[in-house]
């Protein structure tokens, strides 16, 4: 499906303003059910994953320097046109900018709530509860795809998966890593381990299983907290069991998305031995 690029160079144009608002509003994203993403790799990323590109634009230098990129972004994208440098400087999300952007279609990853725990897994979830910073939301995504969970269980207070640092930090793995948003955390949790799984509440407690004893495995869904508030206590309670990261400094805790990707490669490591 590869389009014949028509050039825009007004920034009042309706392709432009769509764009700079997906960028920038969330709520314009769920009611439009798109976003925006820009950069080479990532608009690739996407073209190869199998996301629906509905409009691209590039600039010239970009059609130079990014040819192969460019060649599966169009061969995939509904409409395609080139634009200034000045229209890509303005438009962009990023310091650099490559000169490639593309909207596309909300993705079908949202994994059903009511099929966790029925099939077997393979490596567990993540549950993330009102993880905020989106820098450390894209590096949990992008470690979780890359280890192969699951999945991701969201809580209605994190920050949206489709905002454009996500999307960076993610390196593509939003594209791929399956989410199920479940509102409230503390009640979901209390609704899995009734069909086999384990919740895990990660916490900094002195008293909490230490994460080398913890038999983790393919059913266990480990939930990471808040970056300064940690977990609300009702999820906590509702975890079958309380989980920590044994430190040997003098640090309070670890970064959300450090201790995550601790956890996970626990997740990982043990789901492995019980698979073998």
């Amino acid at each position: 499906m590869e389009g014949i690029p028509l050039l825009i160079t007004s920034r009042d144009n309706p392709a432009i303003r769509r764009i700079r608002r997906l960028f920038s509003d969330g709520k314009a994203r769920r009611e439009e059910h798109a976003f925006a993403i820009e950069g080479a790799r990532l608009c690739e990323d996407a073209a190869v994953s199998g996301v629906e590109i509905q409009t691209a634009l590039y600039t010239a230098r970009a059609s130079e320097s990014y040819v192969h990129p460019l060649e599966r972004i169009r061969a995939v994208c509904a409409q395609v046109h080139e634009i200034p440098e000045g229209l890509a400087k303005y438009l962009a999300d990023t310091a650099a900018p490559q000169g490639i952007f593309c909207v596309c279609g909300m993705l079908d990853n949202r994994k059903a709530f009511d099929t966790i725990g029925k099939k077997p897994p393979y490596r567990g979830y993540l549950a993330l509860e009102n993880i905020q910073d989106p820098s450390n939301m894209g590096a949990i995504i992008r470690t979780a795809e890359a280890l192969g969970l699951d999945g991701l269980l969201l809580s209605d207070g994190c920050c949206d998966v489709y905002n454009p640092k996500v999307l960076r930090g993610s390196m593509g793995g939003v594209f791929r890593l399956p989410f199920v948003h479940v509102g409230e955390m503390a009640p979901a949790i209390r609704t899995l381990q009734g069909r086999g799984m384990t919740g895990w509440a990660c916490v900094v407690d002195g008293d909490a299983v230490a994460l080398p004893e913890a038999k983790l495995d393919s059913r266990s869904i480990c939930v990471i907290g808040n970056e300064g508030a940690g977990l609300k206590p009702e999820t906590a309670a509702a975890c079958a069991h309380r989980l920590t990261i044994p430190m040997a400094g003098r640090a309070e805790s670890l970064n959300a998305s450090m201790a995550a990707g601790i956890v996970m490669w626990e997740m990982a490591r043990g789901s492995a031995r019980v698979n073998q």
